[in-house]
């Protein structure tokens, strides 16, 4: 199972102190659709790919709530463990959105992948 996730912040010149980060807005969940209901059960948001044969994988489904935490620890329940990870991350200036000439908005694409013996 693979879990993702967007993000974004704002940090001010020479990377102060009071950056401004945004929380989570969507965990994504990418799997065989069988293994992930076992694992979310009903915070398995499934509107996106509803008639999925549980045999087959998707990347489409999401949950309904927004702490990796919450993730993390239902996968460690079922017995999965941390595989690998990876993150990427793009910068813009953000004069055009009103802020300050200086800022700078920095957005993220995580992934965790999970795996069970």
């Amino acid at each position: 199972i693979t879990i993702g996730y967007r993000g974004s912040y704002t940090i001010g010149r020479e990377a102060q102190a009071d950056a401004k980060f945004r929380r989570v807005a969507r965990i994504t969940v990418c799997g065989k659709t069988a293994l992930a209901k076992e694992v979310f059960g009903e915070t398995l948001n499934e509107s996106r790919d509803p008639d999925r044969p549980p045999e087959r994988y998707t990347a489409r489904y999401y949950l309904k709530f927004n702490f990796l935490e919450q993730a993390f620890d239902r996968l460690s329940e079922a017995g999965f463990r941390m595989a690998a990870c990876s993150s990427t991350g793009t910068c813009a200036f953000a004069p055009e959105q009103g802020g300050p000439a200086d800022d700078k908005i920095w957005t993220s694409y995580t992934e965790y992948v999970f795996c069970r013996d």
